[in-house]
């Protein structure tokens, strides 16, 4: 190993129950030890079923994640912190211990109404998504860019 530390990665939401669960799940799957990544919201509440479950189809594992309050972070310095809604953006405009920040605009799949295949589909696009862009900024990283691709 070259002793080279991973970065470390803080995603934020609102609730810590779908959009920052589901790139947590990302991000730890598709970069491996690259980054050390934790997922948090500024009001926690409980780990969306449907994010599981949309996790699941892929191969990815979340059911053990919980729901995680900003105030466990406060005290920990992170290379990065994305924001992946606007709530979290708009009420935590600067996270103490965070080197750079990242804002994307995420729409909410647990506020989509329907059945159960309409708000599964919304939260299998929001996977997708944040996949695309996570993929992007791992790329970015690895290429020593530091492009932040919003």
């Amino acid at each position: 190993m070259s002793g080279k530390r991973s970065k470390r990665i803080l995603i934020l939401c609102t609730g810590n129950s779908a959009r920052s669960q589901m790139a947590e799940g990302l991000l730890r799957h598709d970069a491996g030890e690259t980054f050390e990544v934790e997922s948090a919201g500024i009001e926690p509440s409980f780990v969306r079923s449907e994010a599981i479950e949309v996790m699941r189809e892929i191969g990815i594992d979340i059911s053990n994640h919980r729901s995680k309050s900003i105030y466990e972070f406060t005290a920990q310095p992170f290379d990065w912190v994305i924001t992946v809604c606007d709530n979290a953006k708009q009420n935590c405009p600067v996270v103490p211990g965070a080197s750079r920040q990242i804002h994307w605009s995420i729409q909410d799949p647990a506020a989509v109404a329907g059945d159960v295949k309409t708000r599964l589909d919304a939260f299998r696009d929001v996977r997708d998504e944040l996949r695309e862009r996570l993929s992007k900024f791992i790329a970015g990283e690895q290429e020593g860019t530091g492009q932040a691709l919003t």
